[in-house]
């Protein structure tokens, strides 16, 4: 790590290092300098050698050392120059995009650039592979290589700058900037994954932010700068979400709105919440939540009315007939009839969940769907005056679907309805946030609710009813789409109906299972059996009893008629509450309005008020500095004009606007040390005259201070003899006073010693008897603990020999173990010698055996008669003398195993002369068949047997065993 004395001399290297193509060692200079202790001061330099470690950085697409340099320079200029670390962050920003905008221009220039050599050809050989094997485009390829690993980089650059600056109360506006401009690269690039990356980071911020309070630079949620960046965040979050058609995280984000506010308890602006229910009415259409998108809606509606001025009338036209085709867009029949009380109580829940974001307030304690319901919302707009706005069209599809009993002609009726309001919409003007309203998409929800009310009347009307009839009277669907919708219905109890397809017919009514219908037979039963008995025995007609009604019919008619006069006065009286009632609505929101307006105004008045104020503020500290200046000012000429008056000068004249605090304060210094340093000259010169004063008078003392001592000495002397004396004169007094005091006392020894002989003959006796006591406790203990001891020794020398002798069992066992397998190895050590041997001598035998049919087949093949040698050999006897041997060679040499004689017996080995006889094997036989030993052979034989050779039994006598090998 290198050293330097002053940050600039850094700075310096680094430019040098990058002039000879180090950027590496450019880079690593300053990010030591930066990281280093030894420069914590904040100076102008440091924001230079910031600028240039950008650079660095983002040229080299070094994030990770971007992030540690701007997380350094954050502790070095927080409390000093946080301004500073604005500028550079904002500088790390726009380098780092435009380098990757630079990164796409050369990818698309060097896309739709001609680089073909043949103008007939379409494309290279080349690149015809290279798209085979990579299965990627020229374009994917050049985006890869060019455009991606910048992209990364720009996307790195503002997660480490949201990170920097998460909890830095004086950066607000820096990291709302940041945020915005992270959005808009995810919205420009289509982005999607680092979208839901980046909500989910400024959600953790956030969370965070509220989880740790104790921070020192956190920012103050309930401070309006604040809250006003915040929320501008999320609803540009909320925008970017919708528009690239991310609908949970645009919920996401909706909820996170919700969750500020209600942290804060503070409502947005209302340009705000417009923008809020606009996108929430969005997101419910996509979730196919019509109630909500149309509870949306409503008050998407109430609020423009209420706070939109600039709003014409065919805005509000619009708006309304778009509220009230939501609302009857809703499916007519609650989803909740057949559910299970689980699913009640997640619904109810949902229900409170989406009204808080709706902005509905309702009480907890009733049924939600009893308050969020399609009838309730009908009739709040119809209170609240929306019909007063609607276009006549949708009105009368309204009464159509809702009012009017129509089973025949409700789909005639609807059909050019829906296609007039389809062709209904268009831009609205730019005062209100929604800029366009179609009323068209509202047509295929307005055909499944028609289609319903449809099947609801005519099921009240009809008990069965063809298929085809249904078709005709349904234009908007074919029979499969109303049969789904039939179907859907009545799984929730909205009509009850069969198809049979069969008969090709469709029936209505309570058509349940054949088991409901059993659950009530005895009672059915009876009721046949009484009508049987009636039948039978029919009751006695009763006299009528219109007689003795005709007397009191005309006050029947006269209470009839009160009835309907007092129902009609009250029908009259709920028609004036009604009036009363919508009155005092409109007074409300009257009062509402008024009361907004007030608050806005005294909104205003603050703002107008805290302005004066922060001109008030800064007025007195341009007062404080100017003031300051001229007592500086005063100072210096108070110290200059003194300085100059005691040398006969004039003082110095300081006028002008380049004289700053600065100045004067510098010009003081500089006079205070001119003084401090003369002030040092003369303080070194009257040192130097003190001294030879204090070295004179010391000179002239010393032999005064000598006698003065001598004097005083002798003086010491005389009041030491005489303080002597007087001590001694004491002594002999007290001496003589301390004798008399004895004498007194000595009356009272005697009975001192028999007060002590008394006391001394009780305690001994005490301490004996506490001695016999602890002695016999101390022998019960000792006498316990050698029991135990005892005990204990016994049990170790009893584990001690248990665990020997099962060792010493161990042991002999697995000495057992190893003695009985080295015997079994040492057995089979042995009988795989033995079977070694045996194989060797039978590979042996075999060898020979085949070295002696080669042989024969080589003397067949060369035309030599096989008994030539036997014949050689039985006429050669042993007892013919020397020539035997040298005749019997050869033959042998050349001779088969299994050789005959003349005649066709077997020669044995011992009969064909001396050579054979000495190459013939231990196994020998005489003539006569029987075994020869060793020592009865001839000397040839026996030098010639092999010595390792063990006897076997052979076939003698003249009827040899015949060979396999024979003939």
């Amino acid at each position: 790590m290198a050293t330097f004395a002053k940050p600039e001399n850094a700075l310096k290297r680094a430019e040098e290092l990058i002039n000879v193509g180090q950027k590496q060692d450019a880079l690593q200079a300053l990010h030591d300098l930066i990281t280093s202790k030894r420069y914590r001061a904040w100076q102008k330099t440091h924001e230079k050698i910031m600028f240039k470690y950008i650079e660095l950085c983002v040229e080299m697409r070094r994030g990770r050392f971007a992030k540690d340099g701007l997380i350094q320079y954050r502790i070095i200029c927080q409390q000093v120059n946080v301004n500073s670390l604005e500028e550079v962050i904002k500088y790390f920003m726009d380098l780092s995009t435009k380098k990757a905008e630079l990164a796409r221009s050369q990818a698309q220039a060097l896309e739709e650039a001609l680089d073909v050599d043949d103008l007939e050809a379409d494309k290279r050989p080349e690149d015809l592979m290279l798209s085979y094997v990579s299965g990627e485009k020229g374009k994917d390829r050049s985006d890869r290589e060019l455009v991606t690993p910048w992209f990364k980089f720009l996307w790195e650059t503002y997660r480490t700058v949201l990170e920097i600056l998460r909890n830095n109360s004086k950066l607000m506006a820096l990291y709302a900037d940041t945020a915005h401009r992270a959005f808009q690269f995810c919205k420009q690039y289509k982005r999607t994954t680092e979208f839901r990356r980046l909500c989910e980071i400024i959600r953790n911020h956030l969370a965070n932010l509220n989880k740790y309070r104790d921070q020192r630079d956190r920012p103050d949620l309930t401070a309006p700068e604040s809250l006003h960046f915040y929320l501008d965040t999320r609803f540009e979050q909320l925008k970017v979400a919708t528009e690239l058609e991310l609908w949970q995280e645009a919920f996401r984000s909706v909820e996170d709105i919700y969750g500020l506010t209600s942290m804060v308890k503070k409502m947005p602006k209302s340009s705000l919440m417009a923008v809020y229910y606009a996108k929430l009415t969005e997101i419910f259409w996509i979730s196919s939540s019509h109630l909500y998108h149309a509870y949306a809606w409503f008050k998407l509606f109430l609020l423009q009315k209420s706070f939109n001025k600039n709003l014409n009338q065919k805005d509000l036209q619009l708006i309304a007939s778009s509220v009230l085709l939501a609302a009857l867009s809703a499916p007519p029949y609650d989803h909740l009839k057949t559910a299970s009380h689980l699913e009640l109580e997640h619904e109810k829940e949902r229900n409170l969940r989406m009204y808080n974001l709706i902005g509905f307030n309702i009480d907890t304690k009733l049924e939600t769907r009893e308050v969020l319901s399609r009838s309730s919302l009908l009739a709040d707009l119809v209170s609240k005056g929306v019909m007063t706005y609607v276009t006549q069209e949708v009105k009368d599809l309204y009464h159509i679907l809702e009012n009017e009993f129509l089973p025949l002609d409700l789909a005639s009726k609807v059909q050019p309805l829906l296609a007039k309001i389809s062709k209904l919409g268009g831009k609205l003007s730019s005062a209100s946030s929604v800029p366009e309203v179609q009323l068209s998409h509202y047509v295929p929800a307005l055909e499944k609710v028609a289609t319903l009310r449809l099947l609801q009347q005519v099921s009240q009307v009809y008990q069965s009813m063809k298929v085809e009839t249904l078709s005709k009277m349904v234009p908007f669907f074919d029979f499969p789409a109303v049969e789904r919708i039939s179907v859907d219905a009545v799984k929730h109890s909205f009509i009850a109906m069969k198809i049979d397809h069969m008969k090709g017919a469709i029936i209505f009514g309570d058509l349940g299972f054949e088991s409901d219908i059993l659950q009530d037979h005895l009672s059915v039963l009876a009721v046949n059996l009484n009508t049987s008995r009636s039948m039978i025995y029919p009751s006695q007609p009763k006299a009528s009893k219109l007689s003795a009604m005709l007397p009191s019919l005309a006050d029947i008619v006269d209470k009839e008629h009160k009835k309907l006069l007092a129902r009609k006065s009250i029908i009259e009286k709920r028609k004036e509450e009604q009036e009363r009632h919508l009155l005092e609505m409109e007074r409300e929101e009257e009062t509402k309005r008024l009361k907004l307006q007030k608050k806005t105004e005294e909104t205003e008045q603050k703002r107008l008020a805290t302005e004066f104020e922060e001109r008030k503020r800064q007025r007195i500290l341009r007062e404080m500095e100017e003031r300051t200046r001229q007592e500086a000012l005063e100072f210096i000429n108070d110290v200059v004009g003194k300085r100059t008056k005691k040398k006969g000068k004039k003082p110095p004249i300081l006028e002008g606007e380049n004289v700053t605090k600065q100045t004067l304060m510098e010009l003081a210094l500089q006079e205070q040390v001119r003084e401090r340093q003369e002030m040092e000259k003369k303080m070194q010169k009257l040192i130097k005259t003190m001294d030879h004063f204090e070295r004179a008078k010391r000179e002239e003392a010393a032999p005064l201070i000598e006698a003065a001592f001598q004097n005083r000495l002798a003086e010491e002397k005389v009041l030491h003899e005489y303080e002597q004396k007087r001590e001694v004169e004491r002594s002999q007094s007290r001496h003589e006073e301390d004798l008399k005091e004895k004498n007194r006392l000595a009356r009272v020894m005697e009975h001192k010693r028999e007060f002590e002989e008394r006391v001394v003959r009780r305690r001994e006796v005490e301490y004996a008897r506490l001695r016999a006591e602890r002695e016999e406790r101390l022998s019960q203990v000792l006498k316990a603990r050698k029991e135990e001891r005892d005990m204990k020794r016994k049990m170790l020398y009893y584990l001690r020999t248990e665990e020997e002798r099962l060792t010493r069992l161990r042991e002999e066992e697995e000495a057992q173990k190893r003695l009985e397998a080295e015997r079994r190895k040492k057995e089979e050590a042995e009988r795989r010698a033995k079977l070694d041997e045996i194989a060797e001598r039978q590979r042996k035998r075999e060898q020979e055996l085949k070295e002696r049919e080669r042989l024969r087949k080589e003397a067949i093949l060369r035309g030599t008669p096989i008994d030539a040698p036997t014949k050689r050999l039985s006429s050669d006897l042993p007892g013919s003398g020397a020539a035997a041997p040298a005749a019997a060679a050869p033959a042998v040499a050349t001779a088969p195993s299994e050789s005959t004689t003349g005649g066709g017996k077997y020669l044995p080995k011992f009969r064909r002369g001396g050579a054979a006889v000495a190459a013939a094997p231990s196994e020998s036989t005489t003539g006569s068949g029987k075994y020869v030993p060793k020592f009865r052979r001839g000397g040839a034989a026996v030098a010639a047997a092999p010595a390792g050779d063990k006897w076997r039994p052979s076939f003698g006598g003249g009827g040899a065993r015949p060979s396999k090998f024979s003939r």
